[in-house]
């Protein structure tokens, strides 16, 4: 973020000293819009996180593109249910964990950058593989990068402890997020809804059913 501020204000005093009005106005502005956007882009909003153990949280702010049943291969190799939410440029970009638990499994895979929302983006694109084992259930959940995004940073280590409340990583620019979950999970979002970070319920176990299973 500092280095983006400074190369903005370099550009627009090279632009007043260098380059005669009217074009020198509009070099600085232009600097200044890309600088807006960058801390838009970067914003973290104060938000009060819920936890609770019978539920999935999105773990990303976006709209959910992906509602489905799946054959998870990297890790559970069995079917699973997908949800998958969108980040496009105008949401926020951090990530939190969907569910509290230790981290059982964590991997960083090397990939191509097609567009998020194309269906095999979740096993060629680069990606993170983040695997929570929480009290009720095992939950897989995917970062995945996008067209424009180059860079996914994960907090996740194998064999902590984290909660729901906690960041678990930030994508830069569009990209989306996988959550794997058990096929008796009851999803509670579908093809198109709008979801928060941390606060937006996407799927609910039953303590019941899985004591008994």
């Amino acid at each position: 973020m500092l280095s983006t501020l400074a190369a903005c204000v370099a550009v627009s005093l090279s632009a007043w000293l260098f380059i005669f009005p009217p074009l020198s106005w509009l070099v600085i502005a232009a600097a200044a819009l890309f600088l807006l956007f960058i801390v838009r882009f970067f914003r973290l909003p104060r938000i009060d996180h819920a936890v609770d153990d019978t539920k999935v949280f999105s773990p990303a702010y976006g709209t959910v593109v992906v509602v489905e049943r799946v054959y998870e291969e990297e890790y559970f190799k069995c079917d699973m249910m997908q949800v998958s939410v969108f980040m496009s440029v105008w949401d926020v970009h951090a990530n939190w964990f969907p569910v509290s638990g230790i981290v059982r499994y964590f991997r960083h895979h090397h990939g191509k950058y097609m567009v998020a929302w194309h269906p095999k983006s979740s096993t060629d694109n680069e990606r993170t593989t983040t695997v929570v084992e929480s009290k009720h259930a095992t939950v897989l959940f995917r970062q995945i990068a996008g067209i424009m995004a180059k860079r996914i940073v994960s907090y996740a280590r194998e064999g902590s402890q984290y909660s729901q409340s906690d960041k678990c990583g930030f994508i830069k620019f569009g990209s989306r997020v996988d959550v794997f979950l058990p096929l008796d999970t009851r999803i509670t979002v579908g093809i198109g809804d709008k979801v928060k970070g941390g606060q937006s319920v996407i799927a609910c176990f039953d303590p019941v059913q899985n004591s008994e299973a």
